[in-house]
């Protein structure tokens, strides 16, 4: 996530100045005011906090991290000891004695010492951003508004096993084409350093001018040959320059706008993303959270900073008065079953569990892509690899085709 300077006032009325990591301006507010800080400013760039500024490089890159599966395992265990109305400080102390994960006993005991400092939970876990998110948060906050924490962090459980499960389905979907180009890319590097140099020596004997398609190659082999160290620098150049780009607030969105665009990868990321999306909301609305304030948490869970901005505009035309079904179909990412359903669940009272259906109905889509991936990629793999093989073909066995004519005249 971006990093954000921010300067505030505290309680005291002191100017506080820091930065933190969050997926927008509105998730680093909800994070300051969780800590009792009123921000005045928050743009992009800094560099993030630290619970730990003084530890040392080596430290910190072998600390073990906080993982979803821990976050889930917390979930579900303080669901289950409050609901046998063991008092919340006894159940943070009997969860961090369990856990093997060393930074995540770190995070609890920071927790508990917000409790006993008069913090109200929401606010205790609100100092680990990195670890909660503000969609977390907000339901927390929620369940401690409606005195259903018990519940409101099972459903927590739930949500976060749905987005661990739609994240790897969409990393599975990536990885067989990104295996495949990759492959691709090596065996045309190999070709062009070790296969045509060895041709080309080969047809320096026939003195004779040989086909365009042979000298193409050869020319873009001699190229790749000479200038193999400049070709590398230029390929990590252009990574590390890419990374950066879509670590800014413009890139990320031109990225994440871009890759819903991919011939078939990009279908199956829109739809997961807008299961996560369905999943959230129903889940806020289902706790008791307002539309408004739904459709803001939840547009920090999506993952994808396009589609955050799409329900964004969705807010804010459901804060002029708009239905959730206009703002849907302004949004211009909903098929005409999904907002068919939207319609009927306005209509009927029934939004939370309707936009329920619909997270399952592109869960099941997004599985049935996966299973058909390899029969959607295939077409295009096999012309690519069709295009590959025939300039090969020509490049190579043309001048000895023609030095076969020669020979039988």
């Amino acid at each position: 996530m971006p990093n954000w300077a921010y300067t505030g006032r505290s309680t005291a009325g002191d100017l506080v100045n820091g930065a933190l990591e969050g997926a927008t301006p509105a998730a680093v507010a909800d994070v300051l005011l969780g800590r009792g800080i009123t921000p005045l400013q928050i743009s992009p760039g800094g560099a993030a906090t630290s619970d730990s500024p003084g530890e040392g490089f080596f430290a910190r890159l072998t600390q073990e991290k906080i993982r979803t599966i821990d976050v889930m395992l917390f979930s579900r265990q303080i669901y289950t000891l409050l609901k046998a109305g063991v008092p919340i400080m006894r159940a943070l102390a009997g969860i961090q004695e369990s856990s093997q994960n060393k930074a995540m006993v770190a995070v609890l005991r920071d927790v508990r010492e917000g409790l006993d400092s008069g913090h109200e939970l929401s606010s205790a876990l609100s100092r680990h951003p990195a670890v909660f998110s503000s969609f977390y948060l907000s339901m927390v906050r929620v369940g401690e508004m409606t005195g259903l924490l018990d519940e409101v962090f099972l459903r927590l459980f739930y949500h976060l096993d749905f987005e661990k499960f739609m994240r790897d389905q969409v990393k599975a979907a990536l990885r067989y084409p990104s295996f495949v180009v990759a492959t691709m890319a090596i065996a045309i590097l190999v070709i062009n350093i070790f296969v045509i140099p060895a041709f080309a020596k080969v047809y320096e004997g026939f003195k004779t001018e040989l086909p365009l398609p042979t000298r193409g190659l050869i020319a873009f082999s001699n190229f790749t040959v000479t200038w193999w160290p400049f070709l590398l620098v230029l390929a990590v150049g252009g990574f590390y320059a890419f990374r950066q780009y879509t670590r800014t607030v413009d890139g990320r969105f031109n990225w994440d706008k871009l890759k819903l665009r991919f011939p078939v990868a990009g279908k199956i990321i829109l739809k997961a993303t807008l299961a996560r999306f369905s999943r959230s909301l129903a889940m806020a609305l289902k706790s008791g959270v307002p539309v408004v304030q739904a459709l803001t948490v939840t547009a920090q869970t999506v993952d994808n900073a396009y589609i955050a901005h799409r329900i964004e505009k969705m807010r804010e035309g459901v804060e002029r008065g708009e239905s959730v079904l206009r703002t849907a179909i302004a949004a211009g990412v909903f098929t005409p079953v999904v907002l068919q359903m939207v319609a009927v669940g306005e209509e009927s009272g029934a939004l939370d569990d309707l936009l329920g259906e619909i997270a399952e109905m592109y869960q099941r889509e997004v599985e049935y892509e996966l299973k058909t991936l390899s029969s959607q990629i295939e077409p295009f793999l096999i012309i690519f690899l069709g295009i590959l093989v025939l300039i090969l073909a020509l490049g190579v066995f043309l001048p000895i085709w023609d030095l076969g004519k020669v020979a039988i005249k």
